[in-house]
C-alpha cells in the first residue's frame, strides 16, 4: 500500500507573472512549457498581471526609441536586444525589436484575465499577444489591435472590442497586480509552483524540471 501511494502524483499549480512586452518573459515560459511537455507533469497555468511599467502610455512610439531616452540612446537600446534576440532564437521564438511599439499593457492584461475567467487555457491568447508585440509589431495599447489579436485566437472573441470598453476583468487585474506587490514580486518572469516555491528569471528547462521533480509526489509520508 505504501508503494502504491508513493507512486500517485498530483496536477501542479503554477502561476505565472509576467508581462506581454517582457522578452526574458515569453522566453521563460517557453523554456516551462517545454520543461512541462519533457517531464510529463500535469500542471495547470495560469497567468497573473505585472506591468513593467504601469506609467508607459501607447502613442504609437517605436520601443527602440522609447528605451533609447531611458538607456542613453537608441545605439545602447539596440545593443541590449542583440542578446536577448539571440536567446530567443534558440527558444525558437523571433523577435523584431525594430518593429515593436511602446505600449500600456493594462489592456492587455485584461485581455488575457478575459481568456481564463471560466478555466479555459490562457497560454494561447498570451502567446498571440508576445508575437503580436515582439515579432509582427503590433501596438498593444491600441484596443481595435487587442480585439483583433483576440478574434485571430478564438473567433469567440469577436465581440471583445465592446468588453474592453467598459469595465470587464479591471478589477481583477487591479487585484493581480496588488497581489505581485504584496507577494514582493519585483522582476519578471516569477513563477509560482503551487503556492509554495517562486522561481524567477528565464530559467533554462533543466531547472524548471527539476522544481516539477520535486512537486510531483504524494506519499502516506509526503500527503499533497
Amino acid at each position: 500500500m505504501r508503494l502504491v501511494a508513493r507512486q500517485l502524483h498530483h496536477i501542479v499549480e503554477i502561476e505565472i507573472f509576467s508581462d506581454v512586452v517582457c522578452p526574458w518573459c515569453w522566453i521563460g515560459e517557453r523554456r516551462l512549457v517545454d520543461a512541462i511537455s519533457a517531464s510529463g507533469a500535469e500542471v495547470t497555468l495560469r497567468w497573473r498581471a505585472f506591468q513593467l511599467d504601469p506609467t508607459a502610455t501607447s502613442t504609437g512610439t517605436p520601443l527602440v526609441q522609447w528605451l533609447g531616452r531611458r538607456y542613453g540612446g537608441e545605439h545602447n537600446a539596440r545593443r541590449m536586444f542583440t542578446n536577448v534576440t539571440s536567446v530567443a532564437s534558440q527558444a525558437g521564438l523571433t523577435m523584431n525589436f525594430d518593429k515593436a511599439i511602446s505600449a500600456n499593457t493594462f489592456d492587455a492584461h485584461r485581455l488575457i484575465w478575459m481568456a481564463g475567467r471560466d478555466g479555459a487555457d490562457q497560454r494561447p491568447m498570451v502567446e498571440a499577444l508576445h508575437k503580436a508585440h515582439f515579432t509582427d509589431g503590433l501596438d498593444l495599447g491600441s484596443r481595435p489591435a487587442l480585439a483583433s489579436i483576440a478574434a485571430s485566437v478564438d473567433p469567440s472573441f469577436s465581440g471583445v472590442l465592446d468588453e474592453l470598453s467598459s469595465d470587464a476583468g479591471v478589477a481583477e487585474v487591479q487585484a493581480e497586480l496588488s497581489a505581485a506587490r504584496d507577494l514582493g514580486i519585483t522582476s519578471v518572469p516569477t513563477f509560482i509552483f503551487d503556492k509554495q516555491y517562486a522561481v524567477s528569471g528565464a530559467q533554462d528547462s533543466h531547472t524548471f524540471q527539476q522544481v516539477l521533480a520535486s512537486l510531483d509526489v504524494c506519499s502516506v509520508d509526503v500527503p499533497c
